[in-house]
C-alpha cells in the first residue's frame, strides 16, 4: 500500500498495525522525494541517518508517540547538527551547524524521522519561492507555478505527499500562504508558543515556527510536541500548553466569526470570493454566527510590516559577513574589501533589498520617523485585534487575495507586487496571534485557502474550528495531478 497523501493518523494506523515498518515509511518517502525532485522541494536530504534512525525505532518496537516512525520534512532555516543548513542563500551554502534547533529536537525526540531540508525563499524573504538560491520550487498542482513563499518547498512537499507534514516559519504569511497555494493546511502559532532557538533569524519579533500537514488533526499532532517552553530562547512563553489533539472535536454551536470590515472582499477574484461565502454557509451549518468587526487600522499592516521586518533583518543578517562562518569572498584587498564583496556576492537581490531598506530605517535621523512608528501603529493594530475578540471567538478571511501564479508573473519590475500577497496574514505575526490556513475549495484547478485568526494563545480554538470544518467538507483530501513532475 502507497503512504503517498496519507496523513499522519493513517501513516499511525498502519505502523501499529504492522503493516509497514518505520523504516520502509522513511525508505518510500524517501524514494517519492527522488521521484519528484523535479519539483524541486528539497535542498539536501538526509538518506543515511533518516534510514538509521528508522531502523533504530522498528529494533525498540515501541511506540513513544503518534510520530514515532513518521518521516517529516524541515525547513531549511532550523540548523539540524551534522545536516547542512543553508536558508536557501549562497552565503550559507556549505553550513553545516553543530546542534539541533529546539523545535526539530523536540519532534526527533518524538520519534520522527527527518528526511530532508526544503528549499525556500532565501533567508524566508519573499511571497513565492522564488528567491532560492537553488532555483525556483514547483507548485504540484501546475508546473510553472509558484507554492507560495517562504516555506514552499514544505508546502509543495505535503501536498505531493512525499512527507505527510513538514515544519514552516512565518514572519508574515509564510506558512499559510503556501498552505493555501498547495491546498494543504497550516498553522502560525501565537508567538513564543513554540522556540526560536536555532532557527535563523530574519525578523525575531516576528519569526514563529509552526507546522504544515494535510490536516488539522495532524497540525495538532505537531504543535503538541513542538509547544513548550525553552530557557535558551527569551521570547519563548512560559504558559502551559494543552492538548491540542483532545480538544479539536468541541462542536461549533455558538462560535462567533468576526468578518473584519476593512477588508473589501469585494476587490477580490469573483470565484475566490464565492468560495469564501461558501465557508461561511458551511459554518453557519454548523452553528457558528457571523458578526462584523472592525479594525481601524489593519489597512497599515503591509506598510507597518516592511518598515519593522527590514530593520530587523539588516541587524539579524549582519551576521554574516565572510569571516566566521559561511561564504567567503576571494581576492579582496583587506577587510573592508572582503565584507562587502562576501556580501555581495552571497546575498541574493530581494535580500540585499530589504538590508538596505532596513539599514535605511534604523539609520540617525530615520529612526523615529520610520522603525518607531512603525511600532507605534504595531500598539494600534494589536490593540484593535484585543477589541475585536471582546466580541467574537475567532476572525476569518481569505488566506491570500489569489490562487497560485505562474513564476515570474509578480514582482519583476515591482516588488510590491509580491508584498500585498501577505495582505491578509501580515496583521497576525505584527499582533503575535495565532492562525490557520485550511483549504477550501478550488479556482481554475488551484486551490484556494480560508484564514482563521485566534485570540492570543488559542490555538485549541483555531484547531477544533478548522477540524470540524474538514470533518464536514473533502476540500483536504483533493490531491494534485503529478503526471507533469
Amino acid at each position: 500500500m502507497s503512504i503517498q497523501f496519507k496523513s499522519i493518523t493513517e501513516l499511525r494506523a498502519m505502523l501499529d498495525a504492522k503493516s509497514i515498518s518505520a523504516s520502509e515509511l522513511t525508505q518510500e518517502s524517501l524514494q517519492l522525494a527522488q521521484k519528484y525532485k523535479e519539483l524541486n522541494c528539497f535542498v539536501t536530504m538526509n538518506e543515511e541517518l533518516g534510514a538509521k534512525n528508522a531502523n533504530s525505532i522498528d529494533l525498540e518496537n515501541k511506540t513513544t508517540s503518534m510520530l514515532s516512525g513518521i518521516p517529516l520534512a524541515q525547513k531549511d532555516l532550523f540548523c539540524t547538527e551534522g545536516l547542512r543548513t543553508t536558508c536557501s542563500s549562497k552565503i550559507l551554502s556549505n553550513f553545516i551547524p553543530p546542534y539541533t534547533a529546539t523545535a526539530v529536537k523536540k519532534l526527533e525526540d518524538a520519534g520522527s524521522i527527518t528526511i530532508g531540508k526544503t528549499n525556500m525563499d532565501e533567508f524566508a524573504m519573499g511571497s513565492s519561492n522564488e528567491t532560492s538560491f537553488f532555483g525556483n520550487v514547483h507548485n504540484p498542482w501546475k508546473k510553472g507555478y509558484v507554492p507560495g513563499g517562504s516555506s514552499g518547498g514544505s508546502a509543495s512537499a505535503v501536498s505531493a505527499g512525499i512527507v505527510p507534514a513538514a515544519t514552516g516559519t512565518d514572519t508574515g504569511g509564510s506558512i499559510r500562504q503556501p498552505a493555501a497555494h498547495c491546498g494543504i493546511t497550516g498553522l502560525k502559532p501565537t508567538y513564543g508558543r513554540v522556540s526560536r532557538w536555532g532557527m535563523i533569524a530574519f525578523a525575531s519579533s516576528l519569526d514563529q515556527a509552526g507546522p504544515l500537514a494535510r490536516t488539522a488533526e495532524d497540525c495538532a499532532i505537531l504543535l503538541n510536541e513542538m509547544s513548550g517552553h525553552d530557557s535558551k530562547d527569551t521570547t519563548s512563553l512560559n504558559s502551559s500548553v494543552p492538548d491540542f489533539l483532545e480538544n479539536i472535536n468541541q462542536p461549533l454551536d455558538g462560535l462567533k466569526i468576526g468578518i473584519i470590515k476593512e477588508f473589501n472582499l469585494s476587490d477580490l477574484d469573483p470565484e475566490v470570493q464565492a468560495r469564501f461565502e461558501d465557508s461561511k454557509k458551511t459554518y453557519e451549518k454548523l452553528g457558528a454566527h457571523f458578526v462584523d468587526v472592525s479594525l481601524p487600522n489593519i489597512s497599515a499592516s503591509v506598510p507597518t510590516y516592511y518598515s519593522i521586518a527590514p530593520a530587523e533583518c539588516s541587524s539579524n543578517l549582519s551576521r554574516f559577513d565572510g569571516v566566521r562562518f559561511g561564504y567567503r569572498a576571494e581576492d579582496t584587498d583587506d577587510l573592508n574589501d572582503l565584507y562587502i564583496k562576501s556580501r555581495s556576492e552571497g546575498f541574493g537581490d530581494e535580500v540585499k533589498r530589504r538590508v538596505l531598506i532596513g539599514t535605511y530605517a534604523l539609520s540617525a535621523g530615520y529612526y523615529d520617523a520610520y522603525y518607531k512608528k512603525a511600532q507605534q501603529v504595531r500598539r494600534l493594530i494589536k490593540n484593535d485585534f484585543d477589541h475585536a475578540f471582546q466580541s467574537v471567538d475567532v476572525l476569518m478571511t481569505p488566506t491570500s487575495p489569489n490562487t497560485a501564479f505562474k513564476f515570474g508573473s509578480k514582482g519583476a519590475q515591482n516588488p510590491v507586487e509580491l508584498y500585498l500577497e501577505d495582505l491578509f496574514t501580515i496583521s497576525s505575526n505584527l499582533a503575535g496571534l495565532p492562525a490557520i490556513s485550511i483549504p477550501h475549495g478550488q479556482v481554475n484547478s488551484l486551490p484556494v485557502g480560508l484564514q482563521l485568526i485566534g485570540n492570543f494563545l488559542r490555538e485549541d480554538q483555531l484547531l477544533n474550528a478548522s477540524h470540524i470544518f474538514q470533518q464536514n467538507s473533502d476540500f483536504h483530501l483533493a490531491q494534485p495531478n503529478l503526471e507533469d513532475f
